[in-house]
């Protein structure tokens, strides 16, 4: 069953996890890649009849995993581009707003809770399926998400006031 559309359906999902765990589409695209990569490589191992969708996503949680333990044993010099020379523009629309608080609310998460959290809230996964993926006890998964809503919940009614709407 080596057939090269096997993962098609899987990349949207994989590549929207990977970009909300990296915060940068180039490093998520990298990460994307590379699990799908070693999924075709290691095809072998993947057990007929399970979740391939839950299997891809461990791949793609170990590389991440890996590329953070890799990161903190070696951290990276930043370099200056173009882009990171160019003014900050600030959100026009009330929605832009709303995204920016959430995703820094989410990168202030711890990566576990963070994980969980998206895998439940974003990729809609069950609990047993997160379980499965992250390779911990359903409890801890459980246990993981009440921590990350709540601490998600505290940091987006921290943040100030909010605007009022004029009309």
């Amino acid at each position: 069953m080596r057939d090269a559309n096997l993962f098609d359906e899987h990349i949207p999902r994989l590549r929207r996890y990977a970009r909300a765990l990296t915060n940068d589409r180039t490093q998520a695209d990298d990460l994307v890649q590379e699990c799908l990569a070693r999924a075709w490589e290691k095809l072998s191992l993947w057990q007929r009849g399970s979740d391939l969708r839950a299997w891809l996503f461990t791949i793609l949680h170990n590389l991440f995993v890996n590329d953070l333990r890799r990161r903190k044993n070696h951290p990276e010099l930043l370099t200056l581009d173009d882009e990171a020379l160019d003014a900050p523009r600030r959100a026009t629309q009330e929605d832009g707003l709303g995204l920016r608080d959430l995703q820094a609310a989410l990168n202030c998460l711890p990566v576990d809770q963070r994980e969980v959290l998206l895998l439940v809230g974003l990729e809609e996964m069950r609990y047993d399926e997160v379980a499965k993926t992250l390779g911990i006890p359903i409890g801890t998964v459980m246990s993981r998400l009440s921590r990350a809503r709540e601490r998600l919940r505290a940091q987006l009614n921290s943040t100030g006031p909010t605007l009022r709407r004029v009309k």
